[in-house]
C-alpha cells in the first residue's frame, strides 16, 4: 500500500531512488555515537543499514498529497541528466520517476502546487527537465513554493559559502531559477497556508529555510519534515545531526521542537528520505523519542 487517507486527504508515496547513498553511519553523521548504531542496529538492518556493508540506506521520494480538489507534490527529488559533478552518486541520472508518477495517476498538467522543503540537489531535483537542451518547468501549471531564506542562500550571485561546500552546484541554476524565471514560484518566509489541511512553517538549521509541512484534517495529523532527519536513529538519539546541516544547534533545536509536537498530537512524521515504511509516529522517552509505530505504507 502506497496510499493512505488522513482526514479529507489522501497522501500517496512515489519512489524516485532506494538504496546506498555510498556513505557510512559516521561520515554521513559525524556526530552519532557508534554505541548508537550497534543498539539500535537490530531495527535498523535492513532497511536504513545494509546488513552486509553497514552503508546506509536512502530513499529519495515525493510526497503526493490531495487536498481540497488540488494535487501537490511535496520535494521532487534529484531529476534526470543533472550535471552533478560534486555529488556524483546523484549526476545524469535516468530514472522512472515520472512513469512512477503517472502510475499514482499523476500527470505533469495535473499538478496544482509543488513545495520544495528546501533547495538541495535531492528535492528540487524534478522542478525542470531538459527539454530540446532547455531546462523546462516539469509541472507547467504548478505554482512553486519555495522558503526565501533558502532561495536567497543558495543563489550563486548572493556569495554565500555553504557547509555543503560544492555539493550543490548547478542546482540553482538549473533546477530553480528556470522555474522562477518563468513566473512560477512563490516565495515565503515565517509562514504561508495553503488550505485548510495544510500549513507550512519554517523549521531552520539544516538550511537556512528549511520547512516543514504540518497536516490537520479531522482528527488526524501528520508533519512532513523534508531533512529534519534522515535516518530513524534521530528519533532516538534527537541532538544527532547530518554532516550536511548548515546550522547544526538550530537543526538540533528544530528537530527537538517538531518531534515535540509529532509526539504530542499523535502526528505521522514523514521524512524525505526514509525507506522501510516511510515514516513513524513517536511517543516521548526521555529527553528523546521513540517510535511508536511505523506508517502504514509498504515497505520498500
Amino acid at each position: 500500500m502506497h496510499e493512505i487517507v488522513l482526514g479529507d486527504v489522501t497522501i500517496t508515496r512515489v519512489t524516485e531512488y532506494y538504496g546506498s547513498v555510498r556513505m557510512s553511519p559516521r561520515e554521513f553523521f559525524p556526530d552519532s555515537p557508534e554505541a548508537a548504531w550497534e543498539a539500535h542496529r537490530p531495527w535498523l538492518v535492513p532497511d536504513f543499514l545494509a546488513a552486509d556493508t553497514g552503508i546506509c540506506q536512502s530513499a529519495v521520494q515525493t510526497w503526493v498529497v490531495r487536498s481540497e480538489g488540488r494535487t501537490i507534490l511535496v520535494d521532487t527529488g534529484v531529476g534526470n541528466h543533472k550535471e552533478r559533478p560534486y555529488a556524483p552518486v546523484w549526476s545524469h541520472l535516468r530514472t522512472g520517476y515520472l512513469d512512477n508518477l503517472a502510475r499514482a495517476g499523476v500527470r505533469p498538467d495535473d499538478v496544482d502546487l509543488v513545495i520544495n522543503t528546501h533547495l538541495h540537489v535531492d528535492h528540487v531535483g524534478w522542478n525542470t527537465f531538459l527539454d530540446g537542451g532547455v531546462w523546462t518547468p516539469t509541472f507547467p501549471r504548478a505554482t512553486y513554493l519555495m522558503p526565501r531564506r533558502d532561495f536567497e542562500f543558495w543563489d550563486p550571485a548572493r556569495g554565500h559559502t555553504p557547509r555543503l561546500g560544492r555539493g550543490n552546484q548547478n542546482v540553482f541554476e538549473d533546477s530553480v531559477a528556470p522555474v522562477h524565471e518563468a513566473g512560477q514560484t512563490l516565495l515565503w518566509d515565517d509562514g504561508h497556508t495553503i488550505d485548510a489541511n495544510l500549513r507550512l512553517e519554517l523549521a531552520p538549521g539544516h538550511t537556512p529555510g528549511s520547512a516543514v509541512l504540518k497536516l490537520a484534517s479531522g482528527g488526524d495529523r501528520a508533519v512532513f519534515v523534508g531533512d529534519l532527519l534522515h535516518t530513524p536513529l534521530q528519533f532516538v538519539e534527537p541532538d544527532v545531526n547530518s554532516c550536511f546541516c548548515e546550522d547544526p544547534a538550530l537543526a538540533r533545536a528544530s528537530r527537538h521542537r517538531l518531534l515535540g509536537w509529532a509526539a504530542d498530537h499523535s502526528a505521522l512524521v514523514l521524512p524525505a528520505h526514509l525507506g522501510g515504511h516511510g515514516g513513524a509516529e513517536v511517543s516521548r522517552r526521555g529527553a528523546g523519542f521513540a517510535v511508536r509505530k511505523w506508517a502504514p505504507f509498504s515497505r520498500l
